[in-house]
This record gives C-alpha cells, structure tokens and sequence, in this order.
C-alpha cells in the first residue's frame, strides 16, 4: 500500500461531502479515497468487513492499523497545510476526549446538520450501517 487510504460510508451524503472538503486539501494526493461500497473494498481491507460506518470515517495508513473516526481525522489533519500546525492539540488528553465524543455526536446526527448543502444532505441510509443494509431484504416499493 502506497498512500494510506480514507474509506468512508459512500452511501452518505454527508460522509461524501466532508471527503470532498478533506481532498480539497490534499493538494499533494497524500491519500487515496475509497467508499466502503467500492467493489472489492473488504476483500482489501479485511479488517473492515463488519465495522460500521455509522461511528465514522476509516483511515488505514498499512494493512494491519486502522484510526477510526476522531483518531482517523486527526492522523488526516497532521499531514495536511494548514490543519497540521493546529493538530498537535489532538494529543492533548482532555481535548483527545473532547474531540473524540464531539465526532460521535456529529457521527450519530450527521443528517441533522445544516451547513451541508441540501443536495449532500443524509437520507435514510445513514441510520442504517452498511453491513445491516447487506443482510437486510430490500425495501418493498411504495
């Protein structure tokens, strides 16, 4: 593996557009974007067959570590102009908490938010993680 690779919910609407603002900010292409959807996506990263998305964005740097979430954005930020000056405040252990549960509650509401353009906005899938929506029988048409 190259470049480490973000992989995130590609069904959201949400989780796509805050992407977009990451890779806006990757001038240099320091990673690879992939949504958890993606054909052969679990076959590649094995370990992320039954995460659930609904806790967060995957960052995976090497084929045996995985940053969820909070811990994954950080790891981002650090490498990135000019979030990487501002970064180092992760590590500091009250704000580490902070942090981490400030990214579960926009994780677990993210289709409540309303900086994010109507057309990027969450629908009904976000409340379903993508491993329940597999094993789950397809909706009956209204």
């Amino acid at each position: 593996m190259n470049r480490p690779v973000v992989v995130y919910d590609g069904e959201c609407r949400f989780c796509r557009w805050s992407v977009t603002r990451i890779q806006r900010l990757d001038r240099e292409g320091q990673f690879e974007y992939l949504p958890r959807q993606a054909p052969g996506a679990e076959e590649r990263f094995p370990l992320l067959k039954h995460s659930d998305f609904n806790t967060g964005l995957r960052l995976v740097p090497d084929a045996d570590t995985v940053h969820v979430g909070a811990d994954g954005v950080y790891h981002i930020y650090r490498r990135l102009p000019p979030l990487n000056r501002v970064a180092w405040l992760y590590r500091v252990p009250v704000l580490t908490w902070l942090f981490r549960l400030g990214y579960a509650v926009i994780a677990r509401n993210r289709h409540r938010f309303g900086r994010v353009p109507p057309e990027m906005a969450c629908d009904d899938l976000c409340d379903i993680s993508y491993g329940e929506r597999q094993t789950r029988p397809p909706a009956a048409p209204p």
